[in-house]
């Protein structure tokens, strides 16, 4: 795991910028530094390492390809690297390796081989800089999920000039001394209403974030790109909707656990300690499960409870790994050391982002880094198996809303809207749902478009239509997973993992995003994930192999934070109070005030609207700490 930088710019002192970019993302990398000057075209690449594989200094980046022509910024790991390196070999394209890192195993084939070949063959989590001194030509890529960050754009320097930039983190960007950031109202908007802020967009006007599994393609003279993908996530689910697994449920019980166990092995390949993240629920002790098997010592397992114990799962955490025989560590936090970090987050989380675990996942993330420099996590089991109550709960409900008519509820929408009905939250999400043509606009409306006032918030902003949003799958549950493993999954849980365990120089990994496991998992009946109020039946139905299953029947908590109690109460309250009173956002036209009281006001009287106050305290928190960064 590291970070990547680079520009394009002779005028400038680009030493020293790009040191100052590199300096900026430390955390992402503390163990070595590195940078590649081409005085040519004026390209510059920087590199942030955190050792992992080949600790010598036959891993270092920038790194150049044996014959010269390649140069590569990268940052992440390629799983599959032994394969990829016998291939090199067997054909020839390489007589021998330098040293063993993934990293020039993965610039040899990119000669060998050209670079969308490459991550074809390849699986991984990883977003790289490639450029070609031979045709000038830079590439950027990204992982198939979009595990790793990436953002590009034009910049201006302190002449006015404009010049191509790319970075792991947008904070890089205000590095510039000309970059004078602009918020992008459209992605203010987005992200108070979704809690996160929506690819391709950035909160900056002119720089993006490229898609998963993409390439972006850039030659001279530098003013256009071309991106395409290698690889398809609607596609893939597509395929595997269209042919879909035709064995038995115990026949696919047994193949999920040789793709998983296979994913899990090629994981823990390192050369520092490797440990995993353990909660009481189904996903990660799956994972520790399988990693126990594969072991020949107690595995190093991480929980963070909670000094509460209506909301603490860490003793059933305990158990599991007491069960499993896991050297098990768990931090116990209390409400104040976690209202303590609010504050902090903006610095790693350089966009605003209002998921609220991911305070837990910070201090999970902490916990880890003290023991092991990987840690793997059971991420993407909900996403792709069918665990989240949203799941089986929105088919109820557009059943109930395609009894009526479409010819009837349109007109009974409009005159909700007419008398100004809509104005009362009930009336507003009603309304909403009648006018819904897909499950999708169903789940969408109920999951983040429930509070009228985000269309209000931001002024002059405009957000996509519901009518926009579609259902890509004939399955109900399959359409909603994919919505989510396309945008909910990529720009919250996936930045969320990445900046938590960045902050602390810990590498997480996601066995579940296997590029074979993920392209399996769609080919599964509905009634293997999901069947008589069974969610995750056939994770669940794997795990009980491993551990008992009366200890896993509980509803699963997760990493909880009491978020309505804590913006009502103590010191939380008043930061919040004062953050939303005073708010800079405000004064400076971005938010609208009369919106922003009325969204404070209802949540303190009624208990209600919690996650839309918290989004505005995010996002104002998260400009006031952009403006002291600027300043």
């Amino acid at each position: 795991m590291c970070g990547i930088a680079g520009l394009c710019n002779s005028r400038i002192d680009r030493r020293a910028l790009i040191r100052a970019m590199t300096d900026r993302m430390r955390h992402r990398g503390p163990d070595a530094e590195g940078f590649w000057f081409d005085d040519q075209s004026g390209w510059t690449l920087g590199h942030r390492r955190l050792s992992i594989l080949d600790l010598s200094s036959a891993g270092s980046q920038p790194m150049l390809s044996a014959s010269g022509r390649y140069v590569l910024s990268y940052n992440g790991e390629i799983y599959n690297a032994s394969e990829l390196r016998d291939m090199l070999l067997d054909e020839g394209c390489v007589s021998d390796f330098r040293g063993h890192s993934d990293t020039e195993i993965l610039l040899e084939a990119i000669e060998a081989y050209g670079l969308e070949e490459t991550l074809r063959l390849s699986k991984g989590m990883f977003a790289l800089a490639v450029y070609d001194r031979q045709e000038k030509v830079l590439q950027l890529a990204r992982d198939r999920a979009g595990e790793k960050p990436l953002y590009y754009g034009m910049a201006h320097d302190e002449f006015g000039k404009p010049f191509f930039t790319f970075a792991s983190d947008l904070a890089l960007f205000l590095c510039v001394p000309g970059f004078r950031p602009e918020i992008d109202r459209d992605a203010l908007a987005a992200f108070l209403m979704y809690k996160y802020v929506p690819a391709p967009s950035s909160i900056y006007k002119g720089i993006f974030k490229l898609p998963a599994g993409c390439i972006l393609t850039l030659h001279e003279p530098f003013k256009a790109w071309d991106i395409s993908p290698y690889w398809s996530l609607v596609e893939t689910a597509l395929h595997g909707q269209a042919c879909p697994f035709t064995g038995s449920y115990t026949e696919a019980k047994e193949q999920l656990e040789e793709l998983l166990t296979a994913s899990i092995r090629g994981q823990m390949v390192a050369d520092v300690p490797v440990g995993a993240f353990l909660s009481g629920g189904i996903d990660s002790p799956l994972v520790v499960s399988i990693m126990q098997k594969l072991s020949d010592r107690p595995v190093k397992t991480f929980t963070i409870g909670y000094d509460d114990p209506k909301i603490d799962e860490s003793r059933f955490a305990a158990e599991i790994a007491a069960h499993l025989g896991t050297d098990h560590t768990e931090l116990i936090l209390t409400e104040r050391e976690m209202q303590e970090l609010i504050p902090s987050l903006p610095y790693y989380f350089s966009e605003p982002l209002s998921d609220s675990s991911v305070i837990s996942t910070c201090f999970v993330s902490k916990l880890a880094r003290s023991k092991v420099t990987v840690s793997l996590s059971g991420d993407a089991g909900d996403e792709l198996f069918c665990g989240y109550e949203r799941y089986w709960e929105t088919p109820k409900l557009w059943r109930k809303v395609r009894r009526v008519p479409a010819f009837l509820r349109h007109p009974a929408a409009d005159l909700l809207n007419k008398l100004g009905l809509t104005e009362k939250p009930f009336c507003y999400k009603a309304a909403s749902c009648m006018r819904a043509e897909n499950i999708n606009q169903v789940r969408e409306m109920i999951q983040y478009r429930r509070d009228i006032e985000v269309l209000s918030l931001v002024p002059g902003a405009c957000l996509p239509p519901l009518e926009e949003v579609k259902a890509k799958l004939d399955s109900p549950y399959a359409s909603m997973q994919l919505a989510d493993m396309e945008y909910y999954f990529p720009d919250d849980i996936l930045y969320k993992v990445d900046r938590a365990s960045m902050a602390v120089s810990l590498e997480s990994r996601i066995p579940m995003l296997d590029r074979d496991l993920l392209e399996f998992a769609w080919t599964l009946p509905d009634s293997f994930k999901y069947s008589n109020g069974v969610s995750k039946r056939i994770l669940r139905d794997l795990l009980y192999q491993y551990v008992p299953k009366n200890m896993l029947e509980r509803p699963k908590q997760g990493f909880y934070v009491p978020l309505r109690k804590w913006l009502l109460e103590g010191s939380t309250y008043e930061y919040t109070k004062e953050l939303l009173e005073h708010s800079h956002l405000v004064r400076d036209g971005w938010l609208d005030g009369k919106t922003v009281q009325a969204v404070w006001e209802y949540f303190q009287k009624n208990r209600k609207k919690h996650q839309l106050t918290f989004n505005i305290l995010m996002a104002e928190q998260w400009y006031r700490s952009q403006q002291e960064d600027i300043n």
